[in-house]
């Protein structure tokens, strides 16, 4: 229990982050027309979507075409909106203008919702050059970047890979977990057979956080192995029920598994 009230504390503070985050000291930009353009950017953020933020984005842009938050955030509602095009052409400019501020965050949506896996790697790879100690987490807080890299890389096949680099990350000094990191690691352990290990990391997350999704694949360990199998999977269609499963406002996780897949198996 108290390792999740840490879970929903840092996510908390993500919350307070993202809505501060967009949020930029004008004062501090140089230039007239930066600034102006910076002043618009303020104005617009807090209209998100509307016609008229998306019009002061376009007055901001023409006034200083390197404030790269500009970009960023005009791209916001078509990632939103499913409209992959538009937003890819507007976050490419914001990147451009300020890799260091913006490559994590684009490859994390190339990978959340694009599913471009091999353009989320590029990017966090990128994204070393100017943070090589630690590449920061996810815009909704869950996962570590290098875990989204880690995930990326089972997602294309390189599941030894992808092990290693959770398993080293959880074994650094200093970090503070993912909410899902011992699941991923345990299905990537799980579907390359390795049973014991698999088993291993579903209990560590039951016991951080545990959710029906985590004791699905518990019970398809169980089931392999021939062991009963059966309470496990009742007990994961109940958390199912009782919506404890993973979840995120706009996609899907990676990973995830549906009431249909627990009820057949």
């Amino acid at each position: 229990m108290e390792k999740f009230q840490r879970y929903y504390l840092s996510f908390l503070l993500l919350i307070v982050y993202t809505n501060t985050i967009a949020q930029v000291n004008c004062n501090a930009v140089e230039g007239e027309n930066c600034k102006k353009a910076c002043e618009l950017y303020n104005w617009a953020s807090d209209r998100q979507g509307s016609r008229e933020s998306q019009e002061a984005f376009d007055k901001a842009i023409g006034l200083c075409p390197d404030f790269s938050n500009s970009y960023m955030e005009k791209a916001v509602p078509y990632l939103k909106n499913g409209d992959f095009v538009s937003w890819k052409f507007l976050i490419d400019k914001a990147v451009a203008a300020d890799p260091k501020m913006h490559l994590g965050y684009r490859g994390w949506c190339k990978f959340q919702f694009l599913r471009d896996y091999n353009g989320a790697i590029k990017d966090l790879e990128d994204l070393k050059i100017y943070y090589p100690d630690d590449l920061g987490r996810s815009l909704n807080g869950d996962y570590h970047l290098e875990v989204v890299k880690a995930m990326s890389y089972s997602a294309l096949g390189q599941k030894e890979k992808a092990v290693g680099i959770i398993e080293k990350l959880l074994a650094s000094k200093g970090y503070f977990k993912g909410m899902y990191d011992h699941y991923q690691l345990g299905v990537t352990y799980f579907e390359l057979g390795r049973y014991d290990k698999a088993s291993e990391n579903f209990e560590k997350q039951s016991k951080e956080y545990d959710f029906a999704e985590n004791i699905y694949f518990k019970s398809k360990v169980s089931k392999i192995r021939n062991k009963d199998y059966l309470d496990l999977k009742k007990l994961a269609l109940a958390t199912y029920d009782e919506g404890r499963t993973m979840k995120d406002v706009y996609t899907h996780h990676f990973n995830k598994v549906y009431r249909k897949q627990i009820a057949e198996l």
